[in-house]
C-alpha cells in the first residue's frame, strides 16, 4: 500500500496544505487543501473519502474535487463519516446554498456523491484495502483510522486530545506507521486542550501508552505553521530530567506534505 501525503498542516500558509492523505489511487482519507495538488485523472480515480470529522480543514476541498471530476466518472463517489459528520456536511456544505447537493445530483438515483455512515469499531474493505474506524475525542464527532494491505498498518489518530481507548487498541495492532496530531505548542496548550487537539507535553503522556515491545515511526501531523518549529523543539527538548527528547525515546519525525511511503 502506498501513502501520499498531499497535506499535513494545521492551517494554510506558502507550500502549507491541510490534512489529507492519498492511499493507493482510490481512497482518500480526508479532503484538505492538499487535495489541489492532484491533477484531474488522479482526482478522478479516487473512488472512497474517509472523513475523520467535518472541520473546514479536512474538508475543503470535497465539494471541489468532487465539482472537478463528476463529469468524468461513472459512479458516484462514496464519502465515509460518522453520522455526525455527514449531517454536518448535509447541513452546512452540500445544501445548495455554500454548495451544490450532489448527494441528489444530477438525480437522487445516480448523484455524484453517496453518503456512507461509519462507526467506530467498524472495519471496511475498501479497494483491497482492511480499514478499521477508531476513537477520537475531538470537540465535534470525530475518528481516527488503521489501514492495512494485508501487512502492517497506517495508523492515522486525526484530531483528538488524550485517548486512552486508541492506545488500547493500538496495543492490539501490527503497526508500522503512527501519524498523530500536535497541533500546538505547550505555550498554547491550555488552548489545546479547551480544542481538544494535543500539546508536546500531553503528546509525551499519550506516547506513555505505547507498549515498550513495540517500536515503529512516529510521524507529528497538524501543526500550526506559525508554531511548527516551536512544536517540534518542544518534542526534541521535552524530558530535561533525562535530557531526552520525545524523539529520542521514541523514533518521532515531522510529516511533510508530497513525502510517500509505502506499507
Amino acid at each position: 500500500m502506498k501513502v501520499r501525503v498531499l497535506g499535513c498542516s494545521g492551517a494554510i500558509a506558502a507550500d502549507c496544505r491541510t490534512t489529507s492523505f492519498l492511499l493507493d489511487k482510490d481512497v482518500l482519507v480526508d479532503a484538505g487543501t492538499g487535495v489541489g495538488d492532484l491533477t484531474l485523472e488522479q482526482m478522478r480515480t479516487i473512488d472512497h473519502v474517509l472523513l475523520t470529522h467535518s472541520h473546514l480543514d479536512h474538508v475543503a476541498a470535497l465539494p471541489l474535487m468532487v465539482d472537478s471530476v463528476a463529469s468524468r466518472r461513472t459512479s458516484p463517489i462514496q464519502v465515509y463519516g460518522l453520522p455526525g459528520t455527514l449531517e454536518a456536511l448535509r447541513a452546512h456544505i452540500f445544501n445548495n446554498i455554500i454548495w451544490p447537493d450532489f448527494t441528489r445530483i444530477p438525480s437522487p438515483q445516480a448523484p455524484f456523491v453517496q453518503f456512507r455512515e461509519i462507526r467506530v469499531g467498524q472495519f471496511l474493505g475498501l479497494g483491497g484495502k482492511l480499514i478499521e474506524v477508531l476513537p477520537a475525542i475531538h470537540t465535534v464527532p470525530a475518528c481516527g483510522f488503521s489501514v492495512s494491505h494485508g501487512g502492517a498498518c497506517w495508523v492515522f489518530t486525526g484530531d483528538t486530545e488524550r485517548n486512552t481507548a486508541f492506545w488500547a487498541r493500538l496495543d492490539q495492532l501490527n503497526v508500522g506507521m503512527l501519524v498523530i496530531e500536535t497541533a500546538f505548542s505547550n505555550r498554547e496548550k491550555d488552548l489545546a486542550q479547551r480544542s481538544l487537539h494535543l500539546s508536546p507535553e500531553s503528546l509525551a503522556s499519550e506516547l506513555d501508552n505505547i507498549s515498550p515491545s513495540k517500536h515503529f515511526p512516529i510521524y507529528i501531523t497538524h501543526t500550526k505553521p506559525a508554531e511548527t518549529d516551536q512544536i517540534m523543539a518542544e518534542i526534541q527538548r521535552f524530558d530535561v530530567t533525562t535530557n531526552r527528547g520525545l524523539d529520542a525515546q521514541h523514533d518521532i519525525r515531522w510529516l511533510r506534505a508530497g513525502q510517500e511511503f509505502e506499507l
